[in-house]
């Protein structure tokens, strides 16, 4: 499934990267200045908004945040390896989950 994923992202013209944590590692709230798609490859990763909601990720989920959306991210107990790629400021026009299988 990893290799399909990347493809994917890479079929839209985004040049995606790895990255993975351990069990319970956590996220302090922050934001950043560009548009962030993240996919889980594998475990889990559940990440908390400013606005009170929490989006819990598992693989093949995709969630895409909007440049200064203000979050944290919490790991699951099995840890998490992620494909995380960078668009623009403005590219994305909400916060947006998106189930495995349906992007």
């Amino acid at each position: 499934m990893t290799i399909e994923l990347e493809a994917r992202l890479r079929d839209e013209g985004l040049d995606p990267g790895r990255w993975s944590n351990r069990p319970g590692d956590r996220y302090a709230a922050h934001e950043h200045a560009y548009d962030k798609v993240i996919v889980v490859e594998r475990g889990s990763i559940t990440f908390g908004l400013g606005t009170g909601e929490a989006v819990a990720l598992a693989p093949g989920d995709r969630l895409e945040l909007p440049a200064g959306t203000v979050h944290e991210a919490f790991v699951g107990l099995a840890g998490v390896s992620c494909l995380e790629a960078h668009r623009p400021s403005g590219s994305i026009p909400a916060v947006a989950r998106r189930p495995a299988g349906s992007w």
